[in-house]
Order: structure tokens, then C-alpha cells, then sequence
């Protein structure tokens, strides 16, 4: 499905045409710095101003004959300015160039996807109100426990969007960070105000302290946090994908018009889009792996990292991209069947009502392992049984009729009950 990826802002951000463009932004900001401080004449930075480009063609042919993609750009550029361009790159190194650009790129991809978060959150919040009051039998264990309600499901995926949204804020403030500190990082050949006043022109912070890269546990946190909201996504989906499995049939993606889900057996209708999001989020959790595996370079730095995140940066990026928009769009489009949800939460004569039952009686006098027993009994009775019915077998129990009459044992098996204090959820998730 990436290969139809129709979200262009995101592969933008990562096109040869953007790193270049993101490269040249860096030396012009560091000849600006120079300039203002004393060390390129005025005339020199006019010329630079006015002829500085660049011509991708050209710089991946050069980069095909010296084997390195800065000094490939570098020569390209000086071609364009001319004997101005002795100025450019003065006491640089290439990782200033290019851990500050990546900076830039990340910033950039951050800002990106906190918008297709924040659609996220519109559509869970929505779906959450719409459906707050829909009762439906919850899990654990993958069993029949006690009732929920859609929206209380809904909510819960809410809040772990919310933590995702302060998660990027964070992120962008970690990334975007810059250096131009030149060879170790030590500033022997290029004055730190430099650094300075070019971070403050590209609307970053320079780093505490670089070697001759920006440290990658800031990378890492990158891709991990890329990673973690992919899981997150994934949680969904399993979750979307386990409620439309026909024996099951609570919810549903929207099938469009026209769809088809089987060539060979026309009454598919299947959760393709959920089961593609699970599928790119096992992509994400690599990639955090080798984003972890950058962070050990070799005293002040090698490049094994460098061909590694030309790979994963983007990709991680593009796909988590696709990824929130994909769930954006199932649950904006999520169809729920309330009709199936009451009859699998009164299958066997309601049975997820046992702890309700069990209360009652302890409340009515009897000890709670008499309760509970006899409960089980009733439960166990009914469960699974052709025709069982956990209710009707209470209601014909002396021991239970000596404790409850009728009315109380029925209010039982209320599912308002179980919606008594949704309020409190609501009013912490702003809903």
C-alpha cells in the first residue's frame, strides 16, 4: 500500500530536493554568522546570497566520481557562486552540515505527523461521545467478563492518544537540535558564536555538547517514539480486527461501495486496513532496534550510522504517516452493531452479570465463598450448554430465592449499573 501513498507532504520532507535544500539552508545560515561577525567581506556574502543553488543531477554525478555526498554538494555550489564560495563551509565539518539539516527534517516530520494526531484524536473523541452509552460485553483473557460500553473502549484509546500528542511535543524540542562546531566538536577552527546565531536563524538549540555528530540517543528517542505510537495503532487495530471476526461481529470498518474482500468468496468483508496497520507496526518496532544500534558509534564518531537512518528516518516517518491517517480513518468510519452486542452480552442467561449476583447475596447474609460457589455452580451450569440460562437457573435455586426475590435478583443483570460512574472518565478526558 506504501507504493499508492498519496500523502505527499511526508515524502517531501525526506526527498533528495528537501536534504539539499536543507543543506544549502544550514551554510548560508553559517556564512550569515561569518559575515555578521567580521570574517566574509560584505560583497563576497552578496554573492553568495545571490547565486547560491544547487542541481541534484549534477551533485549525485559528482558524487559518483569522489565518493562523498558533502564535498559532491559543496563543489556543485561553488560552481554556482563562484570565488565567493571560498567563504562557504569555513572550519565546518560535514556532520555540522548534516546533523543539522537531519535536525530541520525531523522538526519537520514531527510537526507533520502531530497533525495526523490530531485528526486521530477528533475521530476517537467523537466516536467515544457517540457511543458512550453503548453496552457491550468486556474482555479479559479473551472471555467474556462484565459489561463496558463502546465509548468506555473508545476512551480508553483517547487518553493513550492524548499521551501520544505530549509525547511529540516533547519529541520536537528533542530533535531539533543543531551543531557547528567543526572537526571533535571542539571549535578549533570556528568561533561557537557561530553555532549560535546559526541555530537561533533555523529555529534550533545547539547541542549541549557534540563530538564530531549530534549524539544518537536522539535518534533513537525518534524512531522509539515512532514506534511506540505505531504499537499503540496496532493495539487498535487488533482490537477492531478481534470485534469483526464473525462470531463476534460487533464492529466493523466501513466497507465501501464497490469494495470487494475475497476474489474467490463474494460474502467477505474484511478488516484489510486494520490488518495493514499491524502489519507496518512490526516495521516501526525494527526500526527501533537498528535506531538503538546507532547509538554506539566509535569514540567521536564513524558513519555505520549514517547509511542505516538514510533508510530508517524516512521510512519510519512516511509509514507512521500512512499509518495514522489509515485509523483515522477506520474509526471515523467505524460501524457498530449494538443489536449484536446486547446478544452476546446475554448469551447463557446473561453470565457476565455472576459478580452482581455474587454481591447481592453477600449482601443478603450469605459468607462470600457460600456466594461465590453457588454462583459458579450456576454459572458453569449455563455456560457453554445448549439452552443454558444462568438466570433461570438462579431464579430456581431455594438457596438464592431464600436470599433475593425476584425483582432483586433481575436488577442483577442491568447493565446501567456498570455505567454509573462514566461521568468521572469523561470529565478527566475532557469529554
Amino acid at each position: 500500500m506504501i507504493e499508492r501513498y498519496t500523502l505527499p507532504e511526508m515524502a517531501a520532507v525526506w526527498s533528495d530536493e528537501a536534504r539539499y535544500q536543507r543543506w544549502l539552508e544550514v551554510e548560508l545560515a553559517a556564512c550569515e554568522a561569518n559575515c555578521q561577525l567580521g570574517r566574509i567581506p560584505p560583497g563576497a556574502m552578496e554573492d553568495i546570497r545571490a547565486r547560491a543553488s544547487f542541481n541534484v543531477k549534477r551533485i549525485l554525478h559528482i558524487e559518483a566520481q569522489v565518493r562523498h555526498d558533502v564535498i559532491a554538494f559543496l563543489t556543485n555550489l561553488n560552481e554556482q557562486v563562484g570565488d565567493a564560495g571560498r567563504y562557504i563551509h569555513m572550519g565546518m565539518t560535514s556532520s555540522d552540515v548534516l546533523d543539522t539539516a537531519l535536525a530541520l527534517q525531523m522538526k519537520a516530520a514531527v510537526a507533520l505527523l502531530q497533525q495526523e494526531l490530531n485528526q486521530l484524536e477528533a475521530a476517537v473523541r467523537q466516536q467515544a461521545q457517540r457511543h458512550k452509552h453503548t453496552a457491550m460485553v468486556g474482555r479479559s483473557h479473551g472471555i467474556h467478563g462484565e459489561p463496558i460500553t463502546l465509548g468506555f473502549k473508545l476512551a480508553g484509546w483517547l487518553a493513550e492518544v492524548q499521551r501520544h500528542q505530549g509525547r511529540l511535543a516533547r519529541l520536537e524540542q528533542v530533535v531539533a537540535v543543531g551543531q557547528v562546531s567543526g572537526a571533535m566538536g571542539t571549535y578549533a577552527n570556528i568561533d561557537p558564536r557561530v553555532e549560535a546565531l546559526v541555530c537561533t536563524q533555523l529555529g534550533l538549540t545547539p547541542d549541549t555538547v557534540s563530538t564530531q555528530v549530534v549524539s544518537r540517543d536522539r535518534h533513537a528517542e525518534y524512531v522509539q517514539t515512532m514506534a511506540l505510537v505505531g504499537a499503540t495503532l496496532d493495539r487498535f487495530a487488533t482490537e477492531v480486527r478481534n470485534l469483526q471476526r464473525t462470531d463476534v461481529l460487533e464492529v466493523e470498518e466501513h466497507f465501501a461501495k464497490g469494495q470487494k474482500g475475497s476474489s474467490a468468496m463474494p460474502h467477505k468483508r474484511n478488516p484489510v486496513r486494520s490488518e495493514r496497520i499491524s502489519g507496518l507496526a512490526r516495521l516501526l518496532r525494527g526500526y527501533a532496534l537498528a535506531a538503538l544500534e546507532n547509538v554506539p558509534l566509535w569514540h567521536e564518531r564513524d558513519i555505520s550510522h549514517s547509511s542505516a537512518e538514510r533508510v530508517l528516518l524516512p521510512d519510519c516517518s512516511i509509514t507512521l504517516h500512512f499509518m495514522l491517517r489509515e485509523m483515522t480513518d477506520v474509526v471515523a468510519g467505524l460501524v457498530a452493531y449494538p443489536e449484536t452486542m446486547l446478544r452476546n452480552m446475554t448469551i447463557y442467561g446473561g453470565v457476565i452479570f455472576s459478580q452482581q449476583v455474587m454481591l447481592a447475596l453477600v449482601a443478603a447474609g450469605l459468607s462470600r465463598e457460600e456466594a461465590y460457589a453457588l454462583v459458579q455452580h450456576h454459572a458453569h451450569k449455563a455456560w457453554n450448554q445448549p439452552g443454558g440460562d444462568f438466570q433461570a437457573s438462579l431464579a430456581a435455586d431455594s438457596r438464592v430465592k431464600a436470599h433475593l426475590n425476584g425483582e432483586a435478583l433481575a436488577a442483577c443483570f442491568s447493565p446501567q449499573q456498570h455505567q454509573a460512574n462514566l461521568d468521572q472518565v469523561w470529565q478527566r478526558l475532557g469529554l
